[in-house]
């Protein structure tokens, strides 16, 4: 007897993220999704560069931020986006164990990204760099905990997806599911790209 999963591999089209209709459609969802996302991050990185100079006399970025913690946290969600990658090139081979693993390694990554920001954040905190310290505070927590606030939903959905694809597997009905998560993995980290650009790196070389 053929066992369901088998008979799903054997009839998977090539993109089964595209094969039915309420793919199409959550594709389209997503779009109009990531376009309200980057308009918020837009007036975000906004609000942070018309008040990063406004320390009030406390600190500021220059004596705070630490490039090689900042880098090292980088390269881990870049590294991260490679591997949601590669899970996405497993579900097109229909191959659910390695997918399955590339999207555990993407999640320890995030994991470990969120790792980092807390303990840089907490380092911050130690260094008298509070919420309300200054406008330059509140922008620059505003926006870099809302990107990690982003990473902890992505890390979630994709550990929820995970749990769910040993029962459910690969077919066009959790296909686009598994994409739609991925696209929104690649959206995190290239804001992070930004935020590494305009926060970190000009607030250390002005």
């Amino acid at each position: 007897m053929i066992g369901i999963g088998e008979h799903v591999k054997s009839t998977l089209p090539p993109e089964p993220e595209k094969a039915t209709l309420e793919g199409k459609n959550k594709f389209l969802a997503f779009w109009f999704f990531l376009g309200g996302e980057t308009v918020l991050f837009g007036s975000l990185f906004a609000v942070f560069l018309a008040l990063r100079s406004q320390t009030l006399s406390g600190p500021g970025a220059e004596d705070l931020f630490r490039l090689p913690v900042v880098f090292l946290a980088t390269i881990i969600l870049l590294t991260s986006s490679m591997t949601s990658v590669l899970a996405i090139m497993a579900m097109h081979r229909n191959d659910l164990r390695m997918m399955q693993i590339w999207f555990l390694v993407t999640v320890v990554l995030g994991l470990a990204f969120l790792g980092l920001e807390v303990y840089e954040f907490a380092e911050y905190l130690n260094e008298g760099l509070g919420y309300t310290t200054s406008a330059f505070a509140s922008a620059f927590y505003t926006l870099v905990g809302f990107h990690g606030a982003h990473v902890l939903f992505g890390v979630l959905w994709i550990s929820t997806l995970l749990l769910k694809s040993k029962q459910k597997g690969i077919n066009v009905v959790t296909a686009p599911k598994y994409f739609v998560a991925s696209l929104y993995w690649h959206f995190v980290d290239v804001v992070w790209v930004f935020i590494f650009t305009v926060v970190y790196l000009m607030g250390k070389v002005g």
